[in-house]
């Protein structure tokens, strides 16, 4: 391998208007090897597109946000050469978008206000892919013997006995019955705060989000984002849905499973075995070259073909 071929002819700055991507890490722990094998994909969808790449902080979820995570996961992805290519959205900042959707799902009678408790949701005899089905208690108004004369805790959207259907770039055609698998789900929660499914919809349509690259994990949402998409008038972007890392437990890396943060320190090793795991199959050889010229043979040489032959693995 020469050195024309690690420095290819290749503007990483370039960007169109026809492919906007995003990262959108929850900052509940430190970046680890799974959040990174997620960034580094949908940076390099993104760039191979000459399009734009944006980094969002999901930490509408306050009781699970840890202070100063935000901070240190963005300190971390700019020491990967992972920069936004516009400021940095927050979604606790974005709390009056949420509330002017939930009052169009309102006025048009899609939603509906709930007074059951976790407890009763939790006795449901209706199981989904999820666990319990919420068995539409209240879908009627609050007038069931169970929780007739209580106030409502939280919003839901009522599904429709309908089949949601996805062509996802790399998991293929996946088609989920909402109404079976899934129930009338909360858009507003008992304690008060927006649930991710309802902002994250309104936060890919406000930032002109067109792919969504992200892991697996969440393939099962996705059908609950186009639907929401569908009765609020919003455009529906295209998604991949990258394998995920496991540890040697095959547990998806996560915070829950104590999952390590990314070294650092060594970010030219680090990123040579995300691309690996990403089916990339960059040589040896780069590993004597700086970061830099890492990003410009990913990049030159990015395959998202090759994604289709990568299979979940141990990585922690």
């Amino acid at each position: 391998m020469g050195i024309a071929t690690l420095h290819p002819t290749y503007d990483r700055m370039q960007s169109s208007p026809n492919y906007r991507g995003r990262f959108a890490p929850s900052p509940t722990g430190p970046l680890h090897f799974g959040s990174l094998v997620a960034a580094a994909g949908s940076y390099l969808a993104a760039k191979h597109h000459h399009g734009t790449w944006l980094v969002r902080i999901e930490d509408l979820d306050t009781p699970r946000t840890v202070p100063g995570v935000a901070d240190d996961i963005l300190r971390s992805l700019e020491c990967f050469g992972l920069h936004s290519d516009e400021p940095i959205l927050y979604q606790s900042q974005r709390t009056a978008a949420y509330e002017e959707a939930l009052h169009s799902l309102q006025h048009s009678g899609m939603v509906y206000p709930c007074a059951c408790s976790r407890k009763e949701i939790a006795d449901s005899a209706l199981h989904g892919i999820e666990g319990q089905i919420y068995p539409g208690t209240c879908r009627n108004g609050i007038y069931h013997p169970l929780v007739q004369g209580r106030q409502a805790r939280s919003w839901r959207v009522r599904t429709k006995a309908e089949v949601m259907k996805i062509d996802d770039a790399l998991q293929g055609r996946i088609a989920q019955s909402l109404e079976d698998e899934i129930g009338d789900f909360v858009v507003l929660r008992a304690d008060g705060l927006f649930a991710y499914q309802l902002a994250v919809v309104v936060d890919d349509a406000f930032q002109g989000i067109t792919h969504v690259v992200r892991g697996a994990d969440l393939l099962a949402s996705t059908p609950r984002q186009i639907y929401l998409q569908r009765l609020l008038g919003l455009v529906t972007p295209a998604y991949t849905h990258l394998p995920i890392a496991v540890n040697a437990q095959g547990e998806k890396l996560s915070k829950q499973t104590l999952a390590s943060p990314v070294h650092i320190g060594k970010p030219v090793s680090t990123l040579l075995r995300v691309l690996a795991f990403l089916g990339q199959e960059p040589p040896a050889e780069l590993a004597g070259y700086d970061l830099s010229t890492i990003w410009d043979w990913a990049l030159a040489n990015w395959d998202a073909g090759k994604l289709k032959g990568v299979r979940t693995s141990a990585t922690d």
